[in-house]
């Protein structure tokens, strides 16, 4: 029900109006009655009624003086007026303040109910208008920071918005910004995450960085918008390490950061590709890095520069069962991308070039999992993170050649020991007629292989043994002849040279010895009489 004041100097009209009007009947009730313009004042003041019925003539303050007064301060307030004149000046006067019914004396009920249901009828359409209006403006309320957020995430990406574009949107979102001027900054979160982490990367973005113009998510980033003249660049990265240390302490999870130059907001397509090809450079500066234009600009190379691989040189070192080499060759390899920087599909053909060349020494049951291992190495995103697994694949195979190698080069020293043993007594015995003539191998590497396993050169080697043999026939057989023992262990017809290797070995002369044998105590020193 519309609350109704009834005002008019005459108390009769008052009751007779007051009795006769099915108020109720028009959707109405009667709020009170006022014998003024003051007194309906002072109650309209109290009470505010939706509608007042009204004669003109009245003293202290008449109709047309009460509805000015009421339009100034309650203008939603709906005005029936009643006079007994019908000069047409009252009612033009009156319809300047937006009264429609103007009813001349005397007046039945039934003109004043007329009167009322279609005042009570306007007051509810006005209601349903403003709801309606309330209700857009609330829903606008609730869906403007997705507009605002599409909006960015358009405006960086759609190359059919322009500069008015940006102009409308800005007295849309009333954006204080005052220059064109803009710079862009995008978080990339590492590892696994929910939406819910890239929300809380905005919430602590735009909590630090003090209400940037926009924000939003762009698939697994979150974009902020700055005004490109507000903050000094000091100042801007201590602010973004905040944000990547605060997000880390609550969240233990890594946050990469890209930073784009400040430019002309014409410009927010190519900043924001910027900050992309910022973040493409974690690959090869690593996970929570912050990463400007500044750094992939120093990083342009100019002319086309290739990876120098010695694939022949890596492959080696493998085989060879020799990590460190490997290891070597690898750090090598990736420190050439590292400071090439290339792209990462260009770097990335280079290592996979380099995993089939290592894949290629694997054993043939192990091939497929080493395949899987380096499937896995191209869907990462950092260079240090595929050379950490690249080196550990190449260890194991390395190690497989290690294991091979020891049982191999084992064989081979046990055939030299046993070369050794049966023509102890050739003159000719060296490691050039045993590698040669015996094994019809390479000289270099089965002195290399010789001294690894035993410790020793093979010349010393063989020149112990003789003297030892020796110094063992000494021992058994007092009457045997020193230039007898020369000719049997190999050095021919030249018991002098015999006599001097036995007393650089033992300590004396064969004849001394064959006096007073001593114990064999000398196949471990390492005289070097041969160096």
């Amino acid at each position: 029900m519309y609350k109704v004041l009834l005002v008019d100097d005459e108390r009769i009209i008052l009751n007779g109006i007051s009795q006769i009007v099915n108020w109720q009947a028009c959707g109405t009730e009667l709020a009170g009655t006022a014998r003024n313009g003051l007194e309906a004042f002072e109650f309209i003041s109290q009470h505010h009624p939706d509608i007042v019925i009204s004669d003109i003539r009245m003293p202290g303050m008449d109709g047309l003086e009460l509805v000015a007064k009421v339009n100034r301060h309650y203008p939603h307030i709906r005005f029936v007026l009643l006079s007994g004149f019908s000069e047409f000046d009252y009612a033009k006067t009156a319809m300047q303040y937006g009264v429609k019914h103007y009813l001349l004396k005397p007046c039945n009920e039934a003109v004043i109910e007329e009167a009322l249901r279609e005042l009570a009828e306007d007051i509810r359409q006005s209601e349903g208008k403003e709801q309606f209006v309330q209700n857009l403006k609330y829903g606008l309320e609730k869906v403007m920071p997705h507009v605002k957020e599409q909006f960015l995430r358009e405006f960086v990406t759609n190359k059919m918005y322009g500069s008015q574009d940006w102009e409308y949107y800005c007295k849309l979102f009333d954006l204080q910004w005052k220059s064109r001027q803009v710079q862009l900054v995008l978080f990339q979160l590492e590892g696994s995450f929910e939406f819910e982490h890239l929300f809380a990367v905005k919430n602590i973005a735009e909590e630090i960085l003090d209400r940037p113009l926009l924000s939003t998510t762009v698939g697994k980033h979150v974009l902020l918008m700055m005004d490109g003249n507000d903050a000094e660049p000091e100042d801007m990265y201590n602010q973004l390490e905040k944000i990547r240390e605060t997000f880390q302490g609550f969240y233990r999870m890594g946050l990469t950061v890209a930073l784009s130059e400040s430019g002309d907001m014409s410009q927010a397509k190519l900043l924001y590709k910027q900050t992309l090809e910022c973040l493409n450079h974690r690959f090869y500066l690593g996970e929570g890095s912050l990463i400007t234009a500044r750094d992939i600009q120093s990083a342009v190379m100019t002319g086309i520069q290739d990876v120098q691989f010695d694939e022949e040189q890596l492959a080696l070192q493998i085989k060879s069962g020799h990590f460190e080499g490997a290891n070597e060759e690898i750090e090598r390899f990736f420190k050439q991308l590292t400071d090439l920087r290339l792209d990462i599909y260009t770097a990335k053909s280079y290592v996979i070039q380099c995993c089939m060349a290592i894949i290629r020494l694997g054993s043939p049951e192990a091939i497929n999992s080493y395949m899987n291992r380096f499937v896995q190495i191209m869907e990462m995103d950092t260079l240090h993170t595929i050379a950490q697994t690249f080196k550990s694949v190449a260890k194991e195979i390395t190690m497989r050649y290690y294991e091979q190698n020891k049982i191999k080069h084992s064989a081979i020293i046990a055939k030299v020991l046993d070369i050794i043993e049966k023509h102890i007594g050739n003159p000719e015995l060296s490691l050039n007629w045993v590698a040669h003539q015996m094994l019809y191998m390479n000289a270099d590497y089965l002195g290399k292989l010789f001294k690894k396993e035993m410790g020793d050169k093979f010349s010393n080697y063989v020149i112990k043994l003789r003297i030892t043999k020796a110094a063992e026939r000494i021992a058994r057989n007092e009457d045997v002849k020193i230039f007898e023992l020369a000719e049997q262990l190999g050095f021919g017809d030249n018991p002098q040279y015999f006599s001097q290797v036995f007393k650089k070995v033992v300590g004396c002369t064969p004849s001394e010895y064959m006096k007073s044998p001593v114990q064999l105590g000398f196949l471990n020193k390492d005289d070097g009489f041969l160096d």
